[in-house]
């Protein structure tokens, strides 16, 4: 059974960081593409940032130089730190696993930027 399990979430203020970890199980980790998807207030789901099975990072525009993917594959999971925090990154924040031809997703953590 396939379980990917986000957790770190929570209330931050404007300008802070928030680490967020995805602990996966019943996939073959080491290959898997792994994936941080959010999804706002009204808004569609959305890529934040994705690293492959060799460690090659991709992140959307709103994400460079803020938000730092990152993968531990001794432990099976995917993190997400995130700095300079904003208002408008409140959001569920889903993580996500590609392992061939199959999809994955977690049941989200809820993340809220407010003062």
């Amino acid at each position: 059974q396939v379980q990917l399990v986000e957790s770190g979430g929570g209330l931050v203020q404007p300008g802070g960081s928030l680490l967020l970890s995805c602990a996966t199980s019943g996939i073959i980790f080491s290959i898997s593409h792994m994936g941080w998807y959010r999804q706002g207030p009204g808004k569609s789901r959305e890529l934040v940032a994705s690293i492959g099975s060799g460690g090659m990072t991709t992140y959307v525009d709103f994400a460079k130089g803020r938000f730092t993917i990152s993968r531990d594959d001794a432990s099976n999971t995917v993190f997400l730190l995130m700095t300079a925090l904003k208002p408008e990154d409140t959001a569920v924040y889903y993580c996500n696993a590609e392992m061939y031809q199959d999809s994955y997703w977690g049941q989200g953590t809820q993340v809220t930027v407010s003062s």
